[in-house]
């Protein structure tokens, strides 16, 4: 075992890479894959249908729930939440959930809130606290609720 889970987490995996350090409180269901040199944060969750690539932060009080997936070198700011249907109804369950995809070293500010069935491209940045309603181009910078392109990142 080359990675480190702090003993008061619940990690079902078996499917996480060398150097990745999963914090107190972090709850990972079995069919989870987590890359290599990640961080997960205490107070996170990550269910079965979730792709995490290498060296991705997760910092805390994210939820990634089935659907979404995450390519390499992206960081999810506090609180940032994900969410993966569109019309949720108590006791209501999709058969399959919408694919969510962050894009190679995306950035996603604290609180920001991501609907479900996204694109967010490489190296965009996603402001806090920012509501993106619709897929994000890649190196675009977004803010605002909704979320509305504000510049361009000029280098990776």
């Amino acid at each position: 075992m080359n990675y480190y889970i702090h003993p008061l987490s619940e990690v079902k995996t078996n499917n996480i890479g060398a150097d990745t350090r999963v914090w107190q409180f972090s709850v990972i269901f079995p069919g989870a894959k987590i890359g290599k040199n990640c961080n997960i944060c205490a107070h996170t969750l990550i269910e079965n249908n979730v792709v995490v690539g290498d060296n991705v932060t997760i910092k805390s009080g994210v939820y990634l729930w089935d659907g979404i997936h995450i390519e390499d070198n992206v960081f999810i700011g506090p609180n940032a939440t994900f969410t993966n249907d569109k019309k949720p109804r108590s006791k209501q369950y999709l058969e399959t959930y919408p694919t969510t995809l962050i894009e190679e070293g995306a950035s996603i500010g604290a609180n920001a809130t991501i609907l479900p069935g996204l694109t967010l491209g490489k190296f965009c940045m996603i402001g806090a606290g920012a509501v993106v309603t619709k897929s994000v181009m890649p190196y675009s910078i977004v803010a605002g609720n909704p979320a509305k392109v504000i510049g361009r990142v000029n280098h990776d």
